[in-house]
């Protein structure tokens, strides 16, 4: 079971992440807000933190950045996808919302193989 950070500002989408990560047999942790997340983070230890990209005290690639730099895996959501600069979420794992169960678990499980080192290298199929 990993231990998940999850930020997201918008109550109604943060506690429905929350479940389907419970669900897929993690703990979560949730907050609001960089401020709050930047506290948790300075408390415990997580192996996955999960952030919205657009959050009301700053920005959740700003928070992925530090957190990447001290080895915690990220993965970045974003309903604001086609807004940001072409390339700009390339660094990071992301989603772009509106994100199906199926899509974060899956993404989640890519994340902790690539934290624990034995991620698969899945080949594009060829073109017939």
């Amino acid at each position: 079971m990993a231990r998940i950070l999850l930020v997201d500002d918008d109550p109604d989408v943060r506690p429905l992440l929350e479940a389907i990560i419970v669900a897929d047999g993690h703990h979560v942790t949730a907050a609001e807000s960089v401020k709050v997340a930047r506290i948790l983070l300075g408390k415990q230890l997580f192996d996955l933190l999960i952030t919205d990209v657009n959050l009301p005290d700053g920005s959740g690639l700003e928070l992925a950045d530090e957190t990447m730099a001290g080895g915690l895996m990220t993965l970045v959501l974003t309903g604001h996808g086609r807004k940001l600069m072409p390339g700009a979420l390339g660094r990071y794992n992301y989603l772009l919302k509106p994100i199906r169960a199926d899509e974060l678990t899956g993404a989640i499980q890519r994340c902790l193989a690539q934290k624990n080192g034995d991620a698969n290298i899945v080949p594009f199929p060829k073109s017939t």
